[in-house]
């Protein structure tokens, strides 16, 4: 099912400007993560307390047609507001260029997130540096 409601773009600037570009063009532009070149997503959440519509660029990892989120926050000791986003309403809508899908996030963990990080540090090496740089497990959905 879609999500509706409200949508608040993101206070931080350049995170509401690529989201604004990215699907403007579907994808054909503001497709890659700031200055990496990696590729990315858009992730559509339903805010924790707001209940608001929020939207995210993240790290595009895929694999068999499964999407993977990483809430690494470049290592930062707290999770990214996503993550409780996520956590409290796990339905989400994901934006990979013009193929729009209505998903279910679900926390990994055990051998199945073992699996996947291994994917996300592949796609993205720095990961395993983040993870080093912070005491809480970083959260694979």
């Amino acid at each position: 099912m879609p999500l509706e409601g409200e949508y608040e773009p993101s206070p931080v600037g350049w995170v509401r400007d690529q989201v604004e570009r990215y699907e403007a063009s579907d994808g054909a532009e503001a497709n890659t993560l700031r200055d990496t070149g990696l590729p990315v997503v858009i992730v559509t959440t339903r805010g924790a307390r707001s209940g608001k519509l929020r939207k995210v660029p993240l790290m595009r990892v895929e694999h068999d047609g499964a999407y993977l989120a990483i809430g690494s926050q470049g290592g930062a000791p707290k999770d990214p507001q996503w993550v409780r986003n996520v956590t409290a309403h796990p339905e989400v809508e994901l934006r990979d260029r013009d193929q729009v899908q209505d998903m279910r996030a679900r926390l990994l963990t055990g051998f199945e997130r073992a699996a996947w990080w291994a994917r996300a540090v592949a796609a993205f090496p720095p990961y395993a540096d983040y993870q080093k740089k912070t005491d809480r497990i970083i959260p694979v959905f």
